[in-house]
This record gives structure tokens, C-alpha cells and sequence, in this order.
């Protein structure tokens, strides 16, 4: 039997995969319909701004990987932390970085997305 702790960590997986694979649907599926985002620069970008960053095929993976997660739940929610490692281009320019991400998932629909992202580039690493 799957715990939440197990439940959590495979969204994440889902999360990470329609990341690299700029899969819209899933990501679609799996982001709250008023998600925010802080980039790593400081900037917001909403739930529409960060599809159409796939969409318009101005980012472009080439490795994204999501470790060292750690979740703590807070009713219908959780955080989630973790280092979201990338190689990518974003318009032609190299955005490659490792950054500290936290999450804020919801469980308000029944089914966990995330309402809130935050990105921190990790010191010696490249911003993004």
C-alpha cells in the first residue's frame, strides 16, 4: 500500500517528467488554475506564462531532474523543497543551473497540484 510520503514523491516524479519532456497536457493537469511562479531572477509568471514557455518552444530541456525532495503536509496542502537540476535554453541562451525549489501542492481539488513554485539558483551555479 502507497503512503502519501510514496504519493508526493511520484507526483513529483510526473511533475519533473512533463518538465523535461515539455509535456503541456500533463503539466496542465498538474498546476492549480491561479498558479504563481518567482523565477530565479525575482520575476512572477502565471499559470498560462509558464505553459507558453513550451509552447512557443522558447524552452527547450535537455535534462531536468527534481532530488533531494522533502515534503511536510499542512492540511489539505503540503511544501515540498527540494534542487531542480536543468540543462536548457531558453530563447537560444543558455539557462543551465541547479536551484532550491519550493512548492506549495494542494490538495483542494482532490487531486495534488501545485498552487505556488518558488526558484533560488544554488551559489556557484549558474542563475537562469
Amino acid at each position: 500500500m502507497a503512503t502519501e510520503r510514496d504519493e508526493l514523491v511520484e507526483f513529483g516524479q510526473r511533475w519533473a517528467r512533463a518538465e523535461r519532456e515539455r509535456d503541456t497536457a500533463a503539466l496542465g493537469a498538474l498546476l492549480a488554475e491561479d498558479f504563481r511562479a518567482v523565477g530565479p531572477r525575482g520575476f512572477l509568471v502565471d499559470r498560462e506564462q509558464w505553459l507558453e514557455r513550451y509552447d512557443s518552444g522558447a524552452l527547450v530541456h535537455d535534462a531536468f531532474a527534481w532530488e533531494d525532495v522533502e515534503f511536510r503536509r499542512y492540511g489539505d496542502g503540503a511544501v515540498a523543497l527540494g534542487v531542480q537540476s536543468q540543462q536548457s535554453t531558453y530563447d537560444g541562451r543558455d539557462v543551465d543551473g541547479h536551484f532550491r525549489v519550493t512548492q506549495y501542492l494542494t490538495r483542494a481539488t482532490g487531486a495534488w497540484q501545485i498552487a505556488a513554485l518558488h526558484l533560488s539558483p544554488i551559489a556557484g551555479t549558474p542563475a537562469g
